[in-house]
């Protein structure tokens, strides 16, 4: 019986030589040490050998299996190296070419705008600090002089979570939260998302405002319009006119809407600025006595002014963009024009 192994090592030894590529031994290793191979059947007809003859049977049978197995792994490697050889010949890689362009991505311009604000306001001497998304009714709210029964509340637009929080409607919140933390001299810009309810050409229901406030002895209105002027001169240019408005805001006293001159018809009146010449930019004012005995602060000692203003208008007004919408709309087309 152990002729016949023999007679399979012969056979296998003399198929591995004449198999001439790596497919041809693959092949070989199926057919002698697959898990339908030669010696595995071999292994498994073992209990049909008569128990004396079993162990110089089996020895002689594994010592085989072991001499093939050792010699398809040596024809196998030999073939793999020969063929890495020929590909290296063959399909070598010239490393002086070119590589292919791969387009780069770039900044929104919403976030474009809004890192050239921060720089501004940082070079007049402004500490970012950021806030809660979610915020409670107090801080939302109440602590910006707008008690629950207020009128004020209804042009907020507010997504409620549950009676006691909000999604922010303004970033006016970290003003309270700062005021709480620090002591003054207090100089902060605050930018953030805020959500309203409101959604049209002009409105979307998340966008982003920048709240800045200014907290020391003495701050006055003219140190308001000076900071305002520098900054939006800087966003639109030196030749921009700016005009206050009187207002009205319960966080602050007095309050102003503040105008710059069409930066589309330069002031002459187009349909943009609806032929007046002027643009509202932002909402600001001195900051409210009341919000002040709210956060902790001697009103009788301290003045402060207060304003915020809307990112995505900034945006607008810089690049003459008619439709707020495309901001989220993820248009290429759109956004590769920035």
């Amino acid at each position: 019986m152990t002729r016949e192994l023999y007679s399979i090592k012969n056979h296998a030894e003399d198929e591995v030589k004449k198999a001439g590529s790596l497919q041809a031994i693959q092949h070989l290793k199926v057919k002698y040490l697959g898990k339908k191979g030669v010696f595995t059947e071999k292994i498994k007809s073992l209990k049909s050998i008569p128990q004396e003859e079993r162990p110089e049977y089996g020895r002689i049978l594994n010592e085989i299996k072991n001499h093939i197995e050792a010699l398809l792994k040596t024809e196998e490697s030999q073939y793999k190296s020969s063929e890495m050889e020929r590909v290296l010949q063959t399909q070598s890689i010239d490393v002086t070419i070119p590589g292919s362009y791969v387009p780069i991505g770039h900044l929104h311009p919403t976030t474009k705008v809004l890192n050239e604000i921060i720089d501004i306001f940082t070079s007049l001497g402004f500490q970012v600090e950021e806030g809660a998304e979610i915020e409670s009714d107090y801080y939302n709210f109440e602590a910006l002089n707008m008690p629950k029964d207020h009128p004020a509340r209804d042009m907020q637009d507010t997504f409620y979570i549950n009676d006691d929080l909000v999604l922010r409607t303004h970033t006016s919140p970290v003003q309270i939260h700062v005021m709480e933390k620090y002591t003054p001299p207090l100089r902060v810009v605050a930018p953030g998302k805020v959500y309203r309810c409101d959604a049209d050409v002009s409105h979307i229901p998340m966008f982003q405002q920048l709240e800045g406030f200014m907290v020391d002895d003495h701050i006055s209105m003219s140190d308001l319009k000076g900071v305002l002027e520098v900054f939006l001169h800087n966003v639109f240019g030196p030749m921009t006119s700016i005009r206050f408005r009187p207002s009205f805001f319960p966080f602050t006293e007095p309050s102003a809407e503040v105008d710059i001159s069409c930066v589309i018809c330069k002031g002459s009146g187009c349909n943009v600025c609806k032929n007046t010449g002027w643009v509202e930019i932002l909402g600001a004012g001195m900051i409210n006595p009341r919000v002040f005995e709210l956060a902790g602060y001697d009103p009788d000692r301290y003045t402060g002014f207060a304003f915020g203003l809307g990112i995505e208008r900034i945006t607008m007004l810089k690049y003459g963009i008619n439709d707020i919408r495309l901001f989220l709309e993820n248009d290429k087309r759109f956004l590769e024009q920035f």
